[in-house]
């Protein structure tokens, strides 16, 4: 099966690959996200961790032209990235922040989708993001099966995580073992 990519696509992941960034999203993660993002029409969109944004790019192409996205990192560097391949879509708001402070920070519309891809919004200050969360909401998290990147002991952090999410009653999780391994919460009412 052939999956059309979004326009910008080989562009990023030449550059990813020039910058020595190998923390891009994989393609199926991508396509879910598109697939996914095209079900909320006129949403409110966050993505914590932009990188080099591939995933953004997903998003992007999953988007109608009444949705907005925000896509915020910390790296002035990998921002640049996004700046030149995506930074001309009036939808998309490009922040340079530690994702701590700007989730502590944030007092706009809730969100109706939430992909977290860093650890603010996963492994930490993760109740508050959730309060973000829109009822209906979708969150997803990726790599949550082993990765050839994990630092030592990270497999605990991502049980926590996964056990964390489980014990919630305001979510209804699906954990997929597929890609690098997707959890899918949505917020009930």
């Amino acid at each position: 099966m052939v999956t059309s990519k979004p326009i910008q696509y080989q562009q990023i992941l030449s550059r990813s690959k020039e910058l020595g960034f190998d923390m891009v999203s994989d393609e199926s993660t991508g396509t879910l996200l598109r697939s996914l993002v095209t079900s909320k029409p006129s949403a409110n969109i966050l993505e914590l961790g932009t990188g080099t944004c591939l995933a953004l790019s997903w998003i992007l192409s999953g988007m109608d032209n009444d949705s907005k996205v925000t896509s915020v990192d910390n790296d002035e560097r990998l921002l640049r990235v996004a700046k030149e391949f995506l930074g001309s879509d009036e939808r998309v708001k490009l922040i340079c922040k530690d994702g701590k402070d700007w989730i502590d920070q944030y007092k706009g519309r809730s969100f109706d989708l939430i992909f977290a891809d860093t650890w603010p919004g996963k492994y930490s200050e993760l109740p508050a993001l959730l309060d973000l969360l829109e009822v209906g909401g979708l969150y997803i998290i990726d790599d949550m099966l082993p990765q050839p990147n994990w630092p030592e002991g990270h497999d605990k952090s991502v049980e926590n995580l996964l056990d964390t999410l489980e014990k919630r009653d305001d979510l209804n999780l699906s954990k997929i073992e597929w890609s690098t391994g997707i959890v899918i919460a949505s917020k009930k009412y």
